[in-house]
């Protein structure tokens, strides 16, 4: 799916320029979240001596427990997946 934003200022400065950083900029904030959750996802593998893939498998097939760190490693999981597609968009973005 294609999506257009279309962006105007009253301002004498340049847009393109200061879009394009801020772009980058906030593909380097998450990319920093990114690092982040992946340690916390890392953190609950080894704690628990399963993969991610394999806990979310066990986990939506009622196989685990509603145990507080199960919870928590299914929203980090849920929260890695929309990180990774925020940035994918920023990357993917072209400002003409």
């Amino acid at each position: 799916m294609s999506q257009q934003v279309r962006i105007t200022s009253p301002a004498s400065v340049p847009l393109r320029p200061l879009i394009e950083a801020a772009l980058r900029d906030e593909a380097r904030l998450l990319e920093r979240s990114i690092r982040r959750t992946l340690e916390r996802l890392r953190h609950f593998e080894t704690r628990y001596g399963m993969s991610s893939e394999e806990f979310e498998r066990r986990f939506q097939a009622g196989e685990l427990d509603d145990h507080p760190d199960f919870i928590e490693w299914f929203g980090e999981l849920t929260f890695y997946r929309l990180l990774l597609a925020q940035r994918d968009a920023l990357l993917g973005a072209e400002i003409q």
